[in-house]
């Protein structure tokens, strides 16, 4: 798979897809920046390089074309974190992006709209990745592709001829959308420095991770996990598990490959809402003894701070256990950024569902997409 030093960026035309997906208060104030600063080293690699950078990116889920769900204050934000102008277009397809991206000098950057003010993005409209493909220039395969006779030549003619696409949103990488894994068809593509620190540090839990390696799990949804759970149950040497997590394993009935390295609350707070002081312990005395630890998702109702004890008891121990620490999932980050904890950790993901598939299949769709391309 490519990364951006395998790629001569010398006034070409990047398409750079990002996940600028952050919180918005109702004043349209970005609540938390963590994914746009995550993906700066990327764009001053390229701006260094002399790229024509074109950023694409989605946010929240909007049926149609909404001011509430534009990428403008997003534009604004990496501006001032660049001191670097940005020109935002209003759209992401058309004739009026084409032609003012052709105006486009070295080291310029444009910010497009987002992508999902199109249903064609979540169908993976081949129409759709080609026309976001093409604001490149020349794509593949493209007229001159016939003459050329073997698949070594076209790849050396396709990377003279074509952009580049640089894909740095591992947190939708899972997602078979136009812009992740449609793209990659039609343009020499890559990763960027944030996928690949990413990979590194999943790696090394998935790999070979420090032992005693403990896991903690909060959060919902347990019928989407149990793969994840039965994984890292496999290369864990303790998984504990909070949130509505236990409640629903019993409630539903589930049952795991590896029970006997899963410990579960003994003690609840009104209705389920946090762990009690008995479970704590027991976590943080689990916590204690690791080597490397894994964190996805908040322990209790931590949007009301009575159900939130238990989760920043939780954080506290795993910094203070100096043992190599993972966490993502956009609430946990939320709350450690929240307490002012989140850069103690030794790696923050920014993936949420990305990041739990990686660790089950080792692969995304949005990885195998470049791996597979031209």
């Amino acid at each position: 798979m490519k990364t951006l030093k395998d790629f001569n960026f010398q006034g070409k035309r990047v398409l750079l897809r990002t996940d600028f997906n952050v919180p918005l208060s109702e004043q349209r104030d970005i609540l938390d920046d963590f994914r746009i600063k995550s993906v700066i080293p990327t764009i001053e690699y390229l701006i260094k390089n002399r790229a024509k950078i074109i950023i694409i990116s989605h946010l929240g889920r909007p049926e149609k074309k909404e001011e509430k769900f534009s990428l403008r204050p997003v534009a604004l934000k990496l501006e001032e974190l660049l001191n670097k102008k940005i020109k935002f277009f209003p759209d992401c397809i058309g004739n009026k992006v084409e032609k003012e991206i052709e105006k486009m000098e070295s080291e310029d950057i444009v910010a497009l709209e987002n992508l999902r003010f199109y249903k064609q993005e979540k169908e993976n409209n081949e129409k759709f990745a080609k026309d976001l493909a093409k604001l490149t220039g020349d794509i593949y395969p493209a007229p001159f592709v016939s003459r050329v006779p073997s698949v070594l030549k076209l790849r050396k003619l396709a990377d003279k001829r074509c952009g580049v696409y640089i894909d740095d949103a591992f947190a939708v990488c899972h997602r078979e959308h136009a812009s992740i894994v449609g793209i990659p068809k039609y343009l020499p593509a890559g990763i960027g420095f944030l996928i690949e620190k990413e990979i590194k540090n999943l790696n090394k839990i998935i790999t070979s991770p420090k032992k005693p390696f403990v896991s903690v799990l909060g959060g919902k949804k347990a019928e989407t996990k149990v793969k994840f759970i039965d994984k890292i149950s496999k290369i864990s040497d303790f998984v504990l598990i909070g949130g509505l997590i236990p409640k629903e394993i019993k409630e539903q009935n589930i049952k795991f490959k590896e029970p006997e390295k899963i410990i579960l609350p003994v003690d609840w707070k009104e209705n389920n809402y946090d762990i009690g002081e008995k479970t704590t312990k027991i976590f943080k005395e689990k916590i204690k003894t690791a080597k490397t630890i894994f964190w996805n998702g908040p322990l209790g109702k931590f949007e009301e701070e009575k159900f939130a004890k238990a989760t920043k008891e939780i954080a506290r121990a795993i910094i203070g256990s100096n043992a190599f620490s993972v966490v993502g999932g956009g609430e946990t980050i939320e709350f450690l950024t929240r307490i002012g904890l989140i850069k103690k950790f030794s790696f923050i993901s920014t993936g949420g569902g990305a990041m739990l598939d990686y660790i089950v299949d080792e692969k995304l769709v949005g990885l195998e997409a470049i791996r597979s391309g031209i």
